[in-house]
């Protein structure tokens, strides 16, 4: 439960630095968007290395299932672009991916 926790602020923390990038340079807002979506960039950076996991790569990669996820998520609840049945298709794809991934090894 621990880890799903950090991949979702980790994920939100990527996602909405992103954006308020975004903002800032595509959309004309504030230098003030760029630089607290610069901070929430390093936040993300910092999640992850407070993951239980002990090999970066696999964190990593099952964190790239996450953020798709949350990629779709967010374009719906925040930009109102509703996923279609591919999208929802590849989230769940992913999804299983990360769970792959972040399976117990001997």
């Amino acid at each position: 439960m621990r880890a799903a926790v950090l991949f979702v602020i980790a994920g939100l923390a990527e996602i909405g630095g992103g954006y308020l990038i975004w903002l800032w340079l595509r959309d004309g807002k504030s230098l003030l968007y760029g630089m607290f979506g610069a901070v929430l960039l390093i936040a993300y950076g910092m999640v992850a290395t407070v993951q239980s996991f002990s090999s970066f790569g696999r964190v990593y990669a099952a964190y790239g299932g996450i953020f798709i996820v949350l990629s779709i998520l967010w374009g719906w609840w925040v930009d109102r672009k509703s996923p279609d049945a591919y999208d929802w298709a590849g989230m769940a794809i992913c999804l299983i991916g990360a769970l792959v991934m972040l399976a117990p090894r001997r």
